[in-house]
């Protein structure tokens, strides 16, 4: 009876067999839904004060804080390689950092300077400025605080200086990362009223308060000196209405496309993102996905680039136009192999 089992499925089934596209490379190849290409990819760069200097990132192994001039190498490894942008993350000196987060305006600080040279070197690559001023304050916060509490319209005063200074440096995409209400409308306004409205907006809509930003956190040097937490303006991990609320805000304020951070514990975001907005919708991911795939395949429980293929192809599947990677360069490489 056993052994007869088959001919009585396959007529139950009408003959199909669901394995046979599988069977071999070239037909897996010809039905694949998804498709990775380095196009798909912005690799983030930290960037650091100096002149060939690089700085190893204790909990991101194999990423590096680069100075301006070896950012400029990067950015034509990113172009010969076929990455369209880089996302860039200043760690700023100690002595600039201030209450107010004043540097983070200042037109001759390390992220306007990195992108005056990125552009007059390379100027076919995208440029994508953060704006958020825990990369400048003192407090670790990306908001003014003032009695503890993050003042909104306060940092959009702020962020609209900055965003400014990044756009008369050479930025192609300003890319506010600090979930304050307001401040898309707020950048495109200021943007527009200065002349620059062909630059985009990249808005960090669906950023959560998540525990998998800590290397990244050290990589632009503010997890140490970071006083409380950001649960009261970066959003709640058990929600996903609110986020599509966010994602509506923004877009409704200019935004011309969005980002989901973090990424892989987010997918559902992601797809709902794109299911109900119909503009690019990209995900981060981040620094504690990274690692975590770093120290899982030091320690021998996974194949390493498996595991980073596969995560890449998750981000795809669920919809997102593009990833933000630290794993950008060396993907698009294999993938022009």
């Amino acid at each position: 009876m056993a052994e007869n089992w088959h001919k009585h499925d396959m007529d139950f089934l009408g003959g199909r067999r669901l394995r046979r596209t599988r069977r071999t490379a070239w037909s897996r190849a010809m039905v694949r839904e998804s498709v990775l290409t380095p196009a798909d990819l912005i690799w983030p760069l930290f960037v650091i004060e100096g002149q060939n200097e690089k700085t190893a990132i204790r909990t991101m192994p194999g990423v590096e804080r680069l100075s301006i001039d070896l950012c400029v190498e990067a950015a034509k490894a990113a172009r010969d390689a076929g990455i369209p942008a880089l996302a860039l993350f200043p760690n700023t000196p100690d002595h600039l950092r201030s209450e107010n987060g004043a540097e983070a305006y200042n037109p001759d600080n390390l992220m306007c300077r990195t992108l005056s040279a990125i552009k007059s070197a390379v100027p076919e690559i995208g440029l994508i400025a953060d704006v958020a001023l825990d990369e400048y304050s003192s407090d670790g916060q990306d908001g003014l605080v003032r009695d503890g509490e993050i003042l909104n319209d306060e940092t959009v005063s702020v962020m609209i200086r900055s965003a400014l200074a990044q756009a008369k440096a050479g930025a192609d995409i300003i890319a506010p990362s600090d979930m304050m209400d307001g401040r898309v409308a707020a950048i495109r306004e200021a943007l527009d009223g200065e002349g620059h409205e062909h630059l985009q907006i990249m808005s960090y809509a669906a950023k959560y308060a998540s525990f998998y930003y800590g290397p990244f956190r050290e990589a632009v040097g503010t997890g140490s000196r970071l006083r409380g937490d950001k649960r009261t303006y970066q959003m709640d991990y058990a929600n996903s209405d609110e986020a599509l609320r966010e994602i509506e805000q923004d877009i409704a304020e200019g935004a011309d496309s969005i980002m989901v951070k973090p990424g892989l514990p987010y997918l559902d975001i992601v797809r709902r993102a794109k299911d109900n907005f119909n503009v690019p919708i990209y995900a981060y991911q981040v620094s504690g996905e990274y690692a975590m795939i770093e120290f899982a395949a030091a320690a021998g429980a996974i194949d390493r680039k498996g595991a980073i293929l596969e995560s890449l192809y998750a981000f795809k599947r669920a919809g997102a136009n593009g990833v933000l990677s630290y794993y950008a360069l060396e993907v698009a490489r294999e993938l022009g192999r």
